[in-house]
């Protein structure tokens, strides 16, 4: 038995060490007495709202006049990023308002997510 615990929290600390910036994990307890993890993506509520400038598609690169980044710590400010997807320039252009997560990665800061605000 204790082994089988063991397993389950070592197992449930590998999950929460695993996950994107910007998720949390809840510990819940089930009937048994184990411990399962619950994963729950960061809301809508957590991306920065902007302003689409520029989108470059060769490059893979957005600028967007944003707010305070708050995950980064970052002020708003006009800025150039690479994006994680290409495929997200394609539901954007110049003039768009939207809602985007921004994400440290290899160094420099990625868009990981984006959508146009309603």
């Amino acid at each position: 038995m204790k082994t089988l615990k063991s397993l389950i929290s070592t197992s449930a600390i590998a999950l929460v060490s695993a996950l994107p910036l910007g998720a949390t994990a809840q510990a819940a307890t089930t009937p048994a007495g184990g411990t399962d993890v619950v994963v729950a993506q960061a809301s809508t509520a957590d991306m920065t709202e902007g302003e689409v400038r520029k989108v470059d598609k060769d490059t893979k690169k957005i600028t967007i006049k944003h707010g305070e980044i708050k995950n980064l710590d970052m002020p708003g400010m006009t800025m150039l990023f690479q994006v994680k997807d290409a495929a997200m320039l394609e539901a954007v252009k110049p003039g768009d308002k939207v809602k985007f997560r921004a994400e440290k990665l290899g160094g420099g800061i990625v868009v990981t997510e984006i959508q146009v605000a309603k």
